[in-house]
């Protein structure tokens, strides 16, 4: 059946107020359930984790319901997830417990094209080890990852292969699968950054070949938490620093602090939202899920193949790379007017976008693009509409035209 778009807006309260939300790769708009399932926790008594009252229960539920609800998106177990304030901070926790372990000699292998949040805690932890950091360079022409370079780069020393399931600059997707059997050939480890890949389609971490994939709520209609899923067994044999008296089980000794009960209760209610974007999928949530997500991708494909023939035809528009399978995200310049002027000009006209370089530093460090702005980014979400691209469109035939108040 055709996606039903008037449908999927409805579920977004802050689409209302009018404005064209153009980033989902920066983060997406909350869903109404998920609102509404965070109110609810917040007004509901709640105590810290215990079995010995109601509200101490109700905190052990949450808990147990965004577990499940995570480990059905990604294909992974309840028991291996890992709950946290952010995909960055979680990544953290597993660079530094695992560089923990590492000597002089031993490589990590990071990839220029990634977000920095999978790639800094990976060199700062080598460079605490004496490690050697090992860089996947992309094609500066296409912004493909070549898949043969990890051949040569990954080696019998090679500790961790950190790579992204979708580039957030550049929407590139490269071959995780064919990446992680070369790592996982010299025994190394897998660490998938998901964030901005997981939005956009149905995940399997073990299709994949993640030991490790990390996503963020907020980039697929949630609160602002991460959770990073691995094999409980995978868990077992790392030891982070820790509390005394905090849990040493799996996955409970890998999170710090008391967690948002409510923003857990929100992450159950973004999953069960994503469950019934396909109103005919039956069975159960994971294949409700999958059914929802792939039609999903399907009508942003659409839209992603509207807005590139878009840009194509437009004056002085320069898009930053060609790859052959892509998220629907699209960086691009305007000539005449810098990144962050053009934001702005789009922004009065009430389209929401990001400019700079959106933590993608490497990428454009390597594209020497850093100094002058970064560039444009657009970013769809299923939410979005043929209106609302052609419109963008619009407005930038409008600036490439001299239309813009100013050039900076």
């Amino acid at each position: 059946m055709p996606f039903d778009i008037a449908r999927i807006r409805a579920a977004y309260p802050a689409l209302a107020e009018g404005f064209v939300h153009l980033d989902g790769a920066g983060g997406t708009q909350t869903a109404g359930p998920v609102v509404d399932a965070t109110a609810a926790a917040m007004r509901a008594a709640m105590g810290n984790r215990s079995a010995a009252f109601a509200p101490g229960r109700r905190s052990l539920e949450l808990v147990a319901a965004a577990r499940s609800a995570v480990a059905d998106l990604l294909g992974a177990e309840a028991d291996g997830v890992v709950l946290g304030p952010s995909a960055t901070a979680l990544t953290y926790t597993l660079a530094r417990t695992l560089g923990a372990r590492w000597r002089p000699g031993d490589e990590v292998v990071v990839s220029r094209l990634d977000h920095d949040a999978n790639v800094r805690p990976w060199v700062q932890a080598a460079e605490a080890a004496g490690a050697t950091v090992r860089w996947a360079e992309f094609d500066r022409d296409t912004a493909e990852l070549p898949t043969e370079r990890y051949a040569q780069l990954v080696g019998e020393r090679t500790r961790v292969v950190a790579v992204t399931a979708g580039s957030n600059a550049t929407g590139t997707v490269p071959d995780v699968p064919a990446i992680a059997a070369i790592a996982h050939a010299a025994g190394a480890l897998v660490c998938v950054d998901g964030v901005h890949s997981v939005p956009h389609g149905p995940t399997d971490v073990a299709a994949l070949g993640a030991d490790f994939l990390v996503t963020s709520a907020y980039k697929w209609s949630g609160p602002h938490l991460g959770a990073m899923v691995a094999a409980p067994a995978t868990w077992e044999r790392l030891r982070p620093a820790k509390l005394l008296p905090s849990s040493d089980a799996v996955p409970e000794r890998f999170e710090y602090g008391t967690p948002s009960f409510p923003l857990l209760a929100g992450v159950a209610a973004a999953v069960d939202h994503l469950a019934g974007l396909d109103p005919t999928a039956t069975g159960s949530r994971r294949e409700r899920l999958v059914a929802g997500l792939s039609a999903a991708r399907a009508y942003e494909e659409t839209l992603l193949e509207r807005l590139l023939a878009g840009l194509a035809v437009l004056p002085g528009v320069t898009v930053l790379g060609s790859p052959a399978r892509r998220c629907p995200t699209v960086s691009f310049r305007l000539a005449g007017l810098s990144p962050q002027r053009t934001q702005e000009e789009l922004g009065a006209a009430g389209l929401c976008l990001s400019a700079g370089d959106y933590y993608a530093y490497e990428y454009f460090q390597a594209m020497g693009l850093r100094d002058s702005g970064g560039a444009v980014r657009a970013s769809l979400y299923h939410y979005n509409t043929v209106e609302e691209v052609d419109r963008l469109l619009g407005e930038l035939d409008r600036l490439a035209a001299g239309g813009g108040r100013m050039a900076g």
